[in-house]
């Protein structure tokens, strides 16, 4: 989906349209979530810090998310994709990779198939979707963000070496900006140049991702598409409108973030045995703190009694905090309502 949120607010809210807009927070403490694209020609990004997006976009306008309708929304979209094919891999509220090779509406053009799709999005929902096209996941998730917004790129077979071989290495998805960084130290700009590197070589340099990286640059990638992913983990954070100081403010918040994570956990009936705190300064160091139980936590009070605990082991190395955080690992079952990304809470200043 295009600036998912973000367009869902432009379409409930006509007074929005065409102007730029950030789901999240724009004073010191905001968090952009989402940022229309009329603000992203200003530079706004998502994960941006609030301030620095009025910085860079003074006549920015920040809304309060809303998940419950953008997952009403996404319910849609998914409904969409089911009646074109079951094997749908979602990745998040607004993006899922789809498996057309046999497809329920015995389409053969696999081109055809994405722009159907993408026009019933539209009707459907009043917003648009952009789509990539090509027979492996790592190219189809990069030709997706080819034609943004409201495209869609097709990379066939017989074209993908080229493709990849004059993409630009910070292009690559699953290369983020540290190692592209050091790529580019070692002389690695595109797809052509990473391709002089042997296995060996890459693994040297970047360790079992280098082997990755040896296949996908060769367009090799034989991942299958997972309509059951593994949930991994279950998590809230949250990041406050004033610094917390004591010890007392800090275990209520948790109290608060660990029983949304509980609740989710009791509706999906998914429980885990690690329970992780994590902790932001107000100089923005991040602390984390896991416990792992021999069986999961299945009740709001030890759930409870765990986070205070691992807050309280990590006093000595905390003053001032902005930011808290819970999520519980090892799950003891598959999940199966996947696409439910982590919800954040934001505190817009200027809604």
């Amino acid at each position: 989906m295009d600036a998912f949120y973000a367009s869902v607010e432009q379409r409930d809210n006509p007074e929005l349209r065409g102007k730029p807009v950030a789901v999240g927070g724009g004073g010191r403490r905001g968090v952009v979530a989402s940022a229309s694209y009329e603000a992203r020609k200003y530079g706004v990004r998502s994960a941006m810090p609030g301030f620095m997006a009025v910085d860079k976009c003074p006549i920015i306008t920040f809304v309060r998310s809303r998940f419950d309708v953008y997952r009403e929304v996404s319910n849609q979209i998914r409904d969409i994709f089911l009646d074109y094919t079951d094997l749908v891999e979602p990745l998040s509220l607004d993006e899922a990779y789809l498996d057309v090779t046999e497809n329920k509406k015995g389409i053969a053009d696999a081109f055809e198939i994405a722009q159907e799709i993408r026009q019933r999005i539209l009707e459907t929902t009043q917003l648009t979707a952009s789509a990539g096209v090509s027979f492996n996941k790592f190219l189809a998730k990069i030709a997706s963000d080819i034609n943004k917004p409201n495209g869609i790129k097709v990379i066939p077979p017989e074209e993908a070496m080229d493709f990849i071989a004059g993409l630009p290495v910070r292009k690559f998805h699953g290369i983020g900006k540290v190692t592209a960084g050091k790529m580019e130290r070692q002389g690695i700009y595109t797809g052509a140049d990473l391709r002089q590197y042997s296995k060996l070589e890459l693994t040297r340099l970047f360790g079992k991702a280098g082997r990755h990286y040896y296949r996908i640059v060769r367009a090799e990638d034989d991942r299958e598409v997972n309509p059951s992913r593994i949930r991994k983990s279950i998590g809230a954070e949250r990041t406050f409108g004033e610094d917390l100081q004591s010890i007392e403010r800090m275990k209520e918040k948790l109290t608060d973030i660990g029983q949304r994570v509980y609740n989710y956990m009791k509706k999906s009936d998914n429980f885990g045995r690690t329970i992780t705190v994590k902790i932001k300064s107000a100089d923005f160091k991040i602390i984390t703190r896991s416990k792992t139980f021999p069986r999961e936590i299945r009740k709001e009070e030890e759930l409870r009694s765990v986070v205070h605990s691992l807050l309280e082991n990590s006093q000595n190395q905390i003053d001032k905090v902005r930011l808290l955080g819970v999520s519980v690992s090892n799950l003891e079952k598959e999940q199966k309502e996947d696409g439910i990304q982590l919800e954040f809470d934001f505190e817009p200043t200027n809604d």
